[in-house]
């Protein structure tokens, strides 16, 4: 996906601070905040698609995080969230969470990664396909890459 930005709007933004509940012992993020803030962020997203019945039906069966720079306490984050593939009965969206300008930190990209969910709607036991209106409103978010067929 190098290289293709999804169109604007279709992808979701948070801003938050760092709180000091959400650094460990050594004074930056504990590893749980950034997956907060993704949560925060995907919430974000699938409000602004009108698709508050994901929320329920949709657990993680994969988290992928690459941690690049430390987030200290007091300092201001950004988490952007956008789906990056959807299948039959998974989604996959991707993160990445910066850091602003703090004075143990110039800021930048903190961390990066992908987090898997499936649809597993209430009273199933296991992963079953999307409804249609989720599968429309989430594919037309995922960037068209030229050669690939979604």
């Amino acid at each position: 996906m190098e290289g293709t930005e999804p169109p604007s709007g279709m992808q979701a933004s948070i801003d938050r601070t760092v709180e000091w509940v959400d650094t460990d012992a050594s004074g930056h993020q504990h590893n749980s905040a950034i997956m907060r803030w993704v949560e925060a962020a995907e919430a974000e997203l699938f409000r602004n698609l009108v698709l508050p019945e994901y929320f329920p039906s949709a657990p993680r069966v994969q988290q992928v995080v690459n941690y690049t720079a430390k987030l200290w306490f007091g300092q201001r984050v950004t988490a952007t969230v956008r789906i990056q593939k959807v299948g039959r009965t998974s989604m996959t969206l991707a993160f990445e969470v910066y850091g602003h300008a703090h004075p143990h930190s110039p800021g930048g990209l903190a961390a990066h990664g992908t987090l898997t969910t499936a649809h597993v709607p209430a009273g199933s036991a296991s992963a079953q396909p999307w409804p249609e209106r989720i599968r429309q409103a989430a594919a037309v978010t995922v960037p068209k890459i030229a050669g690939s067929e979604q």
